[in-house]
């Protein structure tokens, strides 16, 4: 398995993209085949070659996806079909960024999984999502730098409004104040605050807060043993009202109690890694 993550070189690039990344799964690894992939507020953009099919089940629910795809904000915990080899390349965006570069409806996007050709994004028919994985599998510095020369037309020309300047206001603010009490920091009122904020992102204030949140909780149970998680513990420490809160959370956000998912260790965290900044 190959895996690997870098930031976006060029500034306009990174006012909307939050890093780049990579995974592969070759004939021969025997990783777990149908990890989970848990809410995220951000939009995925999802290189893949034409002939692979890729599958995201929300109970009952599966959705299919030819090729490269959108992976948009989720809300919902998607079971993955990781069972055959693939390899991927991912654009990560930061939230609420495809408000400002036109994708569709932000609130219509909610939990969906949409095919893309991404020559239609980028304004070229020179795109080939095949030589570009093949230099990802290589050279990410190279892959990264093509990727770039390609993103740059679609990604220049965007539209901010004051709307998406009062969200890239309130999103810092989400790790450590309040939802209530964020519009008194910015001198607006708590109304203005969450009507912008779900007009660029679809989602609210506290559905965003809660799944950073999660993620900052899973990324910090990926570096514990069983042994060494204490639940108080990191109720406390994730802000939970008590360690039965903090239950009812994880089983709700990703269907299994806090010692299951200690025990089965199934989430795409858990059998890909934390890919780590290079």
């Amino acid at each position: 398995m190959k895996s690997w993550r870098l930031l976006p070189r060029i500034e306009h690039l990174a006012k909307y993209i939050e890093c780049y990344w990579f995974l592969e799964k070759e004939p021969h690894d025997q990783n777990f085949n149908f990890p989970k992939l848990y809410p995220d507020p951000s939009s995925h953009l999802i290189i893949a070659r034409s002939n692979r099919a890729y599958e995201y089940t929300h109970g009952s629910i599966a959705q299919n996806a030819r090729g490269s795809h959108w992976v948009f904000p989720h809300v919902n915990t998607f079971r993955l079909d990781h069972s055959a080899p693939f390899a991927i390349l991912g654009v990560k965006f930061k939230i609420g960024a495809l408000y400002s570069l036109d994708i569709n409806s932000v609130t219509s996007c909610l939990d969906k999984i949409e095919e893309v050709e991404v020559n239609c994004l980028s304004g070229t028919d020179i795109f080939d999502s095949e030589l570009l994985l093949i230099a990802a599998e290589d050279n990410k510095h190279q892959a990264i730098c093509k990727l770039e020369q390609l993103l740059s037309p679609w990604l220049i020309d965007n539209y901010e409004d004051k709307h998406s300047r009062l969200v890239r206001e309130i999103l810092p603010l989400l790790s450590h104040t309040p939802v209530n009490e964020i519009g008194d920091q910015l001198h607006l009122s708590q109304r203005t605050t969450e009507r912008s904020f779900y007009r660029v992102t679809g989602l609210s204030m506290k559905q965003v807060q809660s799944m950073l949140r999660l993620e900052n909780l899973l990324n910090d149970l990926y570096q514990r043993d069983e042994s060494d998680i204490n639940w108080g513990d990191i109720a406390y420490k994730y802000r939970f009202s008590d360690q039965s809160h903090l239950i009812r959370q994880l089983k709700s956000k990703i269907g299994s109690t806090p010692a299951r998912y200690a025990q089965q260790r199934d989430l795409t965290i858990d059998i890909y890694g934390n890919f780590e900044i290079t």
